[in-house]
């Protein structure tokens, strides 16, 4: 045999060789079905979002937080200015002391005369003080009892005035409501905000969920509390729990950037996969990842393959 026709048949054969091993891929990872029982999707993981938005008219004074900053459930996040607000809640202050000198005041009177009416309708009953006089003594506490109930009224009035002042001044801070990712920050320091204007949009990281899309004819097997298994390529060999907690009522066309291996498919079914829990906060928004969805009990678990 020729050198010519060795390296030809040398060829032939690391040809043939990586058509086999390319078959036996094909089969082994691309055509072998899941179990039955199992249902494959893919998508992005998204979560639950807060918009924080500020509960009184202002101007931000202190700005702590920006795009991409994962801040903590209370975690201050703005602060707008209170310089009047303080203001007024020192006047309220100020004002709330001299109303209540002014009850304690009323309260002393007003037991001195139930005491001296007391007394004189004694005496009246002993027939030593005449009938004016005890008549005098019930008017006279009359008087000082409706004076001590209106510096009461003034109290209360005064009290919910510093309430008031208080909750406008912590309304002025500007906190987390649940601990996440500040995805958007609308507002900057400087800027006059109006009443319930939004400030940040906060992704909850404890409630994240991979949404995903099913083929109208894999859809009547979902259902709502069905366990899922999400495969992220960050952490290959740790499948994460997750289970169906929402199922869309209509179908829609397939998103362009989730990839279905069956082109005939033209409408799908989104469905989000809540994940049972984020420990350390290590899923985010935003990345990838494969799940398969177990519909029948008793199907094995398996990783989803294209």
């Amino acid at each position: 045999m020729t050198q010519g026709m060795r390296t030809v048949l040398k060829g032939v054969s690391i040809v043939l060789l990586a058509v086999a091993l390319l078959a036996a891929w094909w089969w082994g990872f691309r055509q072998q079905p899941l179990p039955e029982g199992l249902i494959q999707a893919n998508g992005r993981i998204e979560g639950d979002h807060y918009t924080v938005a500020s509960k009184v008219p202002g101007k931000i004074a202190e700005l702590n937080a920006r795009e991409g900053d994962a801040v903590e459930s209370g975690q201050i996040l703005a602060q707008l200015d209170d310089d009047r607000v303080l203001a007024k809640m020192e006047q309220a202050e100020h004002g709330l002391v001299a109303i209540e000198a002014q009850c304690q005041a009323a309260a002393a009177a007003e037991q001195q005369e139930r005491r001296d009416k007391a007394r004189m309708q004694d005496l009246f009953s002993k027939g030593t003080a005449a009938r004016h006089e005890a008549e005098q003594a019930e008017l006279a506490w009359t008087i000082a009892r409706d004076q001590l109930a209106a510096a009461q009224a003034q109290c209360r009035v005064a009290k919910a005035t510093v309430l008031e002042a208080k909750s406008v001044l912590d309304d002025l801070t500007i906190r987390a409501p649940a601990s996440g990712i500040i995805t958007t920050r609308i507002s900057d320091k400087g800027e006059v905000v109006a009443a319930g204007s939004p400030l940040f949009d906060i992704v909850d990281l404890d409630r994240l969920y991979l949404k995903v899309y099913i083929p109208g004819k894999e859809i009547g097997m979902v259902r709502l509390g069905l366990p899922a298994r999400v495969f992220i390529d960050a952490f290959p060999d740790e499948p994460f729990p997750a289970t169906v907690r929402y199922i869309a009522s209509r179908a829609e066309f397939t998103p362009k950037e989730v990839q279905t291996p069956d082109e005939r498919v033209k409408l799908v079914y989104a469905v989000k996969l809540y994940f049972d829990a984020n420990q350390d906060h290590r899923l985010t928004p935003g990345l990838p990842a494969d799940a398969v969805i177990r519909w029948q009990e008793s199907a094995p678990w398996a990783k989803p393959h294209w």
